[in-house]
């Protein structure tokens, strides 16, 4: 499982705790649920790095953001470590969906010809806090509505700021009836 967080300096603080909540449950969740499972974490700004799991829960980073740099060390270590015919890959992004315009070509030539190939499923989370109309998106946000292919691997899904029923335990947000359908 590849745990991959956007820690670029657009992430506010509220939306990095959003998305360390989302990955706390899934860890949790996989550790308990199979025995046998590596959770490979990669955090990014313009510079991906994989990480411990300390310091990708616990320590702060900031800077610009490509979203190529978390989807090439994820390649990398794929190559490296995970080869697709012996392992089931799967991978969720969390972002505010600030990617930098120009790496947007780099960003869809990476998840079309490398990680989709790879994976059984990459899952997208969108914890930025959009006011406008959700069917005009992020920059990530519109590059993989543009990429949607029915029948693919990747599900994404646009959180909202979270409206609590129990102290400090954010109520799950449905993703859109669009957002559910797979994207390649």
């Amino acid at each position: 499982m590849f745990c991959l967080m956007d820690v670029s300096g657009s992430m506010s603080e509220h939306m990095k705790d959003l998305a360390k909540r989302f990955y706390m449950l899934l860890y949790v969740f996989l550790t308990r649920r199979y025995r046998h499972v590596e959770i490979v974490f990669v955090r990014h700004t313009d510079q991906a790095e994989e990480v411990d799991e300390e310091t990708f829960f616990g320590s702060p980073a900031t800077g610009g953001t490509l979203v190529s740099s978390a989807l090439e060390a994820m390649q990398q270590i794929i190559a490296a470590r995970y080869r697709p015919e012996d392992w089931n890959i799967y991978a969720a992004q969390a972002s505010d969906g600030d990617n930098s315009e120009a790496d947007g070509p780099e960003t869809a030539r990476l998840l079309l010809d490398a990680i989709l190939p790879a994976s059984q499923y990459f899952a997208y989370l969108e914890v930025g806090e959009s006011e406008s109309d959700p069917s005009h998106g992020s920059t990530l946000w519109t590059l993989y509505q543009r990429l949607r292919r029915p029948g693919g691997a990747v599900v994404d899904a646009q959180g909202q700021p979270p409206q609590r029923d129990l102290p400090g335990v954010p109520r799950p947000v449905p993703a859109p009836a669009a957002a559910r359908e797979a994207v390649p």
